[in-house]
C-alpha cells in the first residue's frame, strides 16, 4: 500500500501532538514532533545561558548549532518515541513553562531553523510519516498529500495547557499560561522566517468544541480519502 505524508501544522496547545500520534499508531506512520526539537534548542540555550532576561545572544547560539544534536529514541515500554539533546533524554524538561516561553524566539533564527527543517526532510524521506508543527506543510514538506491546519481559541487552548502543567504537579497560574499561549501565537505568526501561517491546500479544523474521539474520525476519514487516491 501506497503511503502518503500527513502535515500538522498551528497554534500552540491545539492538540497537534495527540492528533499526530493517533494517526501515527493507527497508520503505522513514523511520527515527529518537530516543536520538541526546538524546545530542544530551547533547553540548550537556556542550560548554557544563552538566554538572559528573555533576550537571546543568537551569535553564539548560531555558533554552539554543531554541537547540538537533537534525536528520537523509541521506548519499547512506553511505545513511544522520546527526544535525546545530546544523548540525554529531555522528553520531560523540554515541556516546562521556562522553554514553553523561551522556544519562540529560539525558533525565530533562521541557522536554527535551517538545520532543523533539513533534519525533519531527511526523516520524511520516504513517506509514511506524519509530522506537526508550525511550518511542516509550508516549509518542510509543502507537497505533503494531506495538510491540516489546528486552530482553537486562545482562552481555550490556555485552558488545556493549565490542566496539563497542574496535573503533572506543576505550580502554575491560569494567567500566566495564557499569558504564554497569546505571546507565542505573536512571535510564531510575525517572525521573519517561516512564519505560522494556513498553508492554501490545508484544511482548518477548529477543535474549540470538538472531542478528542470526534476529531480523530474526522481526520481518518480525510486521511482514508487521501489514501484511496494515493
Amino acid at each position: 500500500m501506497k503511503k502518503i505524508t500527513i502535515a500538522i501544522d498551528g497554534f500552540s496547545s491545539t492538540g497537534k501532538s495527540t492528533l499526530a500520534k493517533q494517526l501515527a499508531q493507527k497508520l503505522q506512520y513514523v511520527y515527529v514532533d518537530s516543536g520538541a526539537m526546538y524546545r530542544a534548542v530551547a533547553l540548550y540555550a537556556l542550560e548554557h545561558k544563552l538566554i538572559d532576561d528573555n533576550v537571546l545572544n543568537t551569535e553564539k547560539l548560531i555558533a554552539s548549532l554543531p554541537y547540538i544534536n537533537v534525536a528520537f529514541q523509541y521506548n519499547n515500554s512506553l511505545k513511544a518515541s522520546e527526544l535525546y539533546l545530546n544523548e540525554v533524554n529531555v522528553n520531560t524538561e523540554i515541556r516546562s513553562m521556562i522553554v514553553s516561553n523561551a522556544v519562540s524566539i529560539v525558533a525565530s533564527v533562521p541557522e536554527v531553523r535551517k538545520q532543523l527543517v533539513a533534519l525533519q526532510q531527511q526523516m520524511g524521506a520516504k513517506k509514511g510519516i506524519v509530522m506537526d508543527g508550525r511550518d511542516i506543510g509550508t516549509v518542510v514538506f509543502p507537497d505533503a498529500e494531506l495538510k491540516l491546519f489546528m486552530t482553537a481559541s486562545a482562552h481555550t487552548r490556555a485552558q488545556r495547557r493549565y490542566e496539563e502543567l497542574v496535573s503533572g504537579g506543576t505550580t502554575v497560574s491560569f494567567d500566566a499560561v495564557l499569558e504564554n499561549i497569546t505571546s507565542r501565537d505573536h512571535l510564531d505568526s510575525t517572525r521573519e522566517d517561516s512564519p505560522l501561517f494556513k498553508a492554501k491546500d490545508a484544511i482548518e479544523i477548529d477543535n474549540s468544541s470538538l472531542s478528542l474521539e470526534d476529531q480523530f474520525e474526522k481526520v481518518l476519514a480525510l486521511v482514508n480519502s487521501k489514501l484511496a487516491i494515493a
